[in-house]
């Protein structure tokens, strides 16, 4: 949804006149503001606009306004955590592109978990930062799988204490597990992203500033499927640990993160530039899904994706990885007109770096867990249970 609408756009929507809209915007229904310059034009916030068409539909058809609360796109409960525009995402008012280039992923979780940035030091030391029975995990699992079982063979009695200082610090641990279950590797103190880098490509200087940057760009996205589901499981008080796995389980569907495993998919199906068009049109022809581009709340594209492109042309310039990864979001995008999302971004960072298999799904999930911790604190201390009702559309009852 875009941010503002002009005039005929709002008058439209609401089916109003333009002498409505304005009366609207006089009682203080619908905020305004001015383009600037020689012009007196105006643009209205589209958030309130859309809230008022709500208000006015439902007191046409409740029944259906309720129904429709449900599907994609409509807010339903309130978080202080991440403002999406069409441009960009904030973390608590910071701009997340600002806080790749400044800060690590500690940094940002207590940013989400408390609201101050300097909080990881305090959070994030080598005392709460467990280590999972990496022993009882089998190597030939995918990364993912492996993280469900870890958070499965958790013994954590103080995950059961949901005061949000204790749930950040069972958070921390919550990741820690995920990191070695990751990794097959204990992990005892340091960065996430340092841990990742000695796991999995120690010989690359560049590759954990990288991996920061995936999991900083992972950390959140307002209430999308997985954050949704997370916040559910808080409702009902269920600790984080059931919080983190149910989120994980949503996040394995092909429709939410499941889908960088198409796009790897995609990746060694082309193989090559010189195949880009021809195995898109085949795909096309087929009636398939092109994965790893578009996204409904970004019109001008994913801004996730174009910064960690970016990323990956500055740290590995001129390499034949990147310009076949860069080469593939342009003649794509060329072709379906929908620009790179961070799924490709995801997948790009693995094929780049020679990441091993399933590290993008596992980079998304090891970020999106901050997420989930945020979400579930704010759940928590909300102490509603989030229950919707079903419109009954069976046999009706027998007498």
């Amino acid at each position: 949804m875009p941010r503002y609408l002009s005039a005929t756009e709002a008058a439209d929507l609401l089916g109003v006149s333009k002498a409505t809209l304005y009366a609207y915007v006089s009682r203080g229904l619908i905020r305004s503001e001015s383009l600037g310059g020689q012009s007196r034009a105006r643009r209205y916030l589209a958030e309130d606009v859309h809230k008022l068409r709500e208000r006015k539909e439902y007191r046409r058809d409740p029944a259906q306004v309720a129904q429709d609360a449900l599907h994609w796109g409509t807010p339903l409960l309130d978080s202080s955590l991440t403002l999406i525009t069409d441009e960009t995402l904030y973390y608590r008012g910071y701009d997340a592109a600002e806080l790749v280039r400044t800060c690590t992923i500690e940094q940002v979780a207590a940013l989400l978990w408390t609201g101050d940035l300097r909080g990881h030091s305090t959070l994030f030391t080598p005392q709460v930062a467990a280590e999972t029975a990496i022993a009882r995990l089998d190597s030939s699992l995918m990364p993912m799988q492996r993280m469900t079982i870890a958070l499965a063979l958790a013994d954590d009695l103080a995950a059961y204490d949901l005061r949000p200082e204790a749930v950040a610090r069972t958070g921390v641990r919550i990741l820690g597990r995920l990191t070695s279950a990751a990794t097959l590797q204990p992990f005892v103190e340091g960065g996430i992203a340092a841990h990742l880098h000695h796991a999995w490509k120690p010989d690359d200087s560049y590759i954990e500033r990288l991996l920061d940057a995936a999991l900083i760009l992972c950390a959140d996205h307002e209430l999308n499927v997985s954050s949704f589901t997370a916040r559910v499981v808080a409702s009902a008080d269920a600790t984080p640990y059931a919080v983190v796995t149910a989120g994980l389980a949503a996040l394995q569907g092909i429709k939410h993160g499941g889908n960088t495993e198409r796009v790897e998919a995609f990746f060694r199906e082309i193989g090559s530039s010189d195949r880009i068009e021809r195995v898109t049109a085949e795909r096309l022809r087929r009636g398939e899904y092109i994965p790893g581009f578009g996204h409904s709340l970004y019109p001008h594209g994913d801004p996730r994706a174009k910064l960690l492109l970016s990323l990956l042309a500055e740290a590995y310039p001129n390499t034949p990885e990147v310009e076949f990864v860069l080469t593939l979001a342009q003649r794509v995008s060329g072709i379906i007109e929908h620009d790179a999302n961070v799924d490709f971004a995801l997948t790009a960072l693995a094929y780049v770096a020679h990441l091993p298999p399933g590290s993008p799904l596992a980079l998304f999930a090891l970020g999106r867990t901050v997420g989930w911790i945020g979400h579930a604190i704010e759940q928590y201390s909300s102490g509603a249970l989030i229950r919707p009702r079903a419109r009954y559309v069976g046999v009706p009852p027998i007498n």
